[in-house]
């Protein structure tokens, strides 16, 4: 067993030292790893399991490693974030083995920190101990003298506060003199009766009887069923009015910059097949990715705000109580919520659901949520049901998220009854302080998710898009008829103005033309009479199998197939698209035709990242074609009835 002494010299001789964060769900782990990090940080799997583990580099006299693992109230426990930080705390490989581990208590619950304190001791790795937020538990009446805890643990034991850098440079430092903490004392007593003795020695004095009264009438009233339920809804309500309003310049930039580097490019280099691969393929396909992270970071910037205040916690207690009927948990909440930003993210954090069942549940209903990269297809059609009714078209649009919401909870029931059978496993959850948020945990918040967005869709994306490109450009085929002699009315215009007139509508003319001869359109000639039932002709054919991989690309493909421009954007597009005729000459977007294709989109999974993520999170190929099915048959019979009714 290593001592302190041998401990202390053993750190000291080492060049890079790996320090393991370990502290309960809501104890200010992540937001001092960020404070002590800042942006030298990435979050990846930690090596040889499926966790995401934050890891980043404190830049001191010698170099730490920091690894912030994910909050855990107890070594013992067979949740999957348990069972990663006893792994990591036993691992003798070079690869992931820990120098030391710094242990983290939540100033406003010593007595639960102290627990995970205890069972870490008794693993023998050098430790350090930091007790996080001291500065609003002292404003509460809760004091704990560190340096008594110090003494009973014989290793260091940091006060400090991410807010305001209280006790941040002294932590950096005692991680180079992390000990073997006294575990002698803890291995022949119960860790119950270790926590209560130690409480009891450091004098720990309770929360002002005042505040805790007004914390609990603020907690009765946000968890209950009518009037928490209407306080979520108008907080829920604020939040993607925000990431809407806001994210809309960002974007609108955005755009605007990646048409002016196809622009340049263009300039740049001469007309033939590199042109078109970079300009339509590469550059538009990182546009489409890019276009959509601003809405992510900034909603991840504000639920990361709320979850800093507290309100998460019992806005996932309040859930809790409504999803548990269908299958689902309070842990389901925040995956779901990511969801509508990008099912991406969103799948990603059901990692954090401990049951198995329900955490396949979680994964398999997220794409139901209505995400950013829907929006286009939304506007585009309820627009052309309600064409100058913007109130109709709100009303029309927010129906489009309920019955995505609806759809997910009930295919959950369906999961959780049939393929997934058993019981929900019960939700622990400890409500934390209230607190004002951390705009720099928020924002650094919003880096990671942002970053782990691009990474994970956009290379996929990227491809996908390259893909669809060669499909829709080739093969080149002769200009037709009609355009051939338009061109030649251009030359012989008596106007600069009739003359620029006529050769914009021989471009629109060729381009329709190849759209629908292009593999693409041949594609959408062959699976048409599918769709037929659902009333979409050839035209609306393509789109919809072009939006499988991704569903954003449904609306510029209707652009060119109908327009014969890609500028989706435009409102003499988009009147052309409204009053697009079939090849038999009657309207391609009916009223009825219209529901039917925005019930499809709602209720479709038309992501083909979303189908990778899900066979990886999930743990095989069949979860996501089991999902890909579902989805795609929910989606046909929705439209299917909504034609029919609608007709």
């Amino acid at each position: 067993m290593p001592t302190a002494e041998t401990s202390v010299s053993a750190i000291a001789s080492l060049k890079r030292i790996r320090v393991a964060m370990i502290g309960n769900p809501n104890s200010g782990k992540t937001t001092l790893f960020n404070k002590l990090c800042g942006l030298r940080q990435r979050t990846s799997n930690y090596p040889g399991t499926t966790q995401d583990a934050r890891i980043g580099r404190i830049e001191t006299a010698k170099a730490i490693e920091l690894v912030d693992l994910p909050g855990a109230y107890s070594l013992d426990l067979e949740s999957a974030e348990s069972v990663l930080c006893k792994k990591v705390l036993e691992a003798e490989a070079e690869e992931t083995r820990v120098h030391a581990v710094c242990v983290i208590i939540d100033a406003h619950n010593i007595p639960r920190g102290l627990r995970l304190v205890g069972e870490v001791a008794r693993t023998h790795v050098p430790m350090v101990v930091a007790i996080t937020m001291v500065d609003s538990a002292v404003k509460r009446g809760i004091h704990a003298e560190e340096t008594v805890l110090a003494k009973e643990l014989g290793c260091e034991v940091i006060a400090c506060s991410s807010r305001t850098g209280l006790g941040v440079d002294a932590l950096k430092s005692a991680l180079h003199r992390a000990k073997v903490p006294h575990a002698d004392r803890i291995e022949h007593t119960a860790i119950d009766a270790w926590v209560e003795r130690v409480c009891r020695d450091i004098a720990l004095r309770k929360e002002r009887e005042a505040e805790g009264n007004g914390t609990d009438r603020a907690d009765r009233m946000l968890t209950n069923p009518i009037v928490g339920l209407l306080v979520f809804l108008a907080i829920m309500g604020a939040l993607f009015l925000a990431v809407f309003k806001f994210a809309s310049y960002p974007m609108d930039w955005i755009d605007q910059l990646f048409a002016v580097i196809g622009d340049g490019v263009s300039g740049m280099l001469p007309t033939g097949i590199l042109q078109d691969l970079l300009v339509n393929g590469v550059i538009a396909g990182v546009g489409a990715t890019l276009v959509f992270l601003p809405q992510i970071c900034i909603l991840f910037f504000l639920i990361t705000m709320l979850e800093d205040t507290g309100y998460l916690a019992r806005a996932a207690f309040l859930m809790d109580r409504l999803l548990r009927p269908f299958g689902l948990t309070g842990y389901a909440f925040v995956p779901l919520l990511s969801s509508h930003a990008c099912a991406l993210p969103g799948i990603m954090a059901a990692r954090g659901v401990p049951d198995k069942r329900d955490k396949l549940a979680t994964i398999l209903v997220a794409p139901f949520m209505s995400c950013t990269a829907r929006i286009p297809v939304y506007v585009l059609l309820v627009g052309l049901l309600f064409p100058g009714n913007e109130l109709r078209q709100a009303l029309a649009f927010g129906m489009c998220y309920v019955l995505g919401i609806a759809a997910g909870i009930l295919s959950s029931l369906v999961a959780r009854r049939t393929i997934l059978k058993g019981p929900s496993a019960p939700m622990a959850l400890e409500l934390p302080a209230y607190r004002l948020p951390n705009l720099r945990n928020a924002f650094l918040s919003a880096w990671d998710r942002g970053w782990l967005f691009v990474r994970n869709a956009g290379t996929v994306i990227l491809m996908i898009s390259i893909v669809l490109w060669w499909l829709n450009e080739y093969p080149h085929v002769d200009a037709p008829s009609q355009a051939t002699q338009l061109r030649a009315d251009a030359e012989v215009a008596s106007t600069d103005e009739g003359r620029d007139d006529l050769i914009a509508q021989v471009d629109r003319i060729e381009a329709m033309h190849a759209s629908r001869h292009s593999f693409l359109g041949r594609i959408g000639s062959v699976f048409q009479p599918v769709f037929a039932p659902l009333g979409y002709d050839r035209q609306l054919t393509v789109g919809v199998l072009a939006s499988f991989a991704a569903r954003e690309v449904f609306v510029s493909t209707m652009a060119v197939q109908i327009a014969g421009e890609d500028d989706a954007d435009d409102p003499m597009v988009r009147d052309r698209i409204a009053h697009a005729t079939r090849d038999d000459g009657t309207p391609v977007f009916t009223r009825a035709t219209s529901w039917s294709l925005l019930v499809y989109y709602v209720f479709a999974m038309l992501c083909l990242p979303t189908v990778v993520l899900t066979a990886k999170e999930a743990g095989g190929w069949k979860w996501a074609f089991l999902q890909l099915g579902w989805m795609t048959l929910l989606a046909y019979v929705g439209a299917f009835i909504a034609f029919n009714v609608m007709s």
